[in-house]
């Protein structure tokens, strides 16, 4: 690979933000379009999610597709060089975000991956958010119901 095109791509790697994204970004757009209030990046929750929903228990991650290996995805795929690098950077990747999503589960929060890829079909994106900010919210009314009753 010439010098030139590894400049190139140092470059792009070191414009990639951790939080913050635009990906990020287009998700609480749309929570706050639906209403809700949230922090992000909680430190005190198993892998700093996003975004927290504390009053419905619910987490969001927003997932690039390279970074967490999105694995229906043309993006998700491993890069063809340096796999001495990039297989166990993205294989230690993949193995936190199982971790965190139990240890949340454990914990009693509801937990929702949204993928980078999915943010292109806005109407679906706003759908598959109301479903799972609903669904719990519906149990917990059920729940508040029966301990009254």
């Amino acid at each position: 690979m010439s010098n030139r095109k590894v400049e190139i791509r140092s470059r792009i790697m070191r414009s990639v933000r951790s939080t913050n994204t635009g990906p990020e970004r287009r998700v609480r757009e749309i929570l706050s379009g639906m209403g809700y209030r949230y922090r992000l990046h909680c430190p005190s929750l198993p892998g700093k999610p996003d975004v927290s929903i504390s009053s419905i228990r619910k987490v969001i991650f927003v997932h690039g597709c390279f970074w967490h290996q999105h694995p229906r995805c043309s993006k998700g795929r491993r890069p063809k060089s340096n796999l001495r690098y990039w297989s166990p950077k993205l294989r230690r990747n993949v193995k936190r975000d199982r971790n965190s999503v139990r240890l949340l589960k454990r914990m009693g929060w509801d937990v929702l991956i949204v993928w980078q890829c999915e943010l292109k079909k806005s109407d679906r994106l706003h759908a598959k958010l109301q479903k799972f900010l609903n669904r719990k919210a519906l149990s917990k009314r059920r729940a508040a119901n029966s301990a009254s009753a």
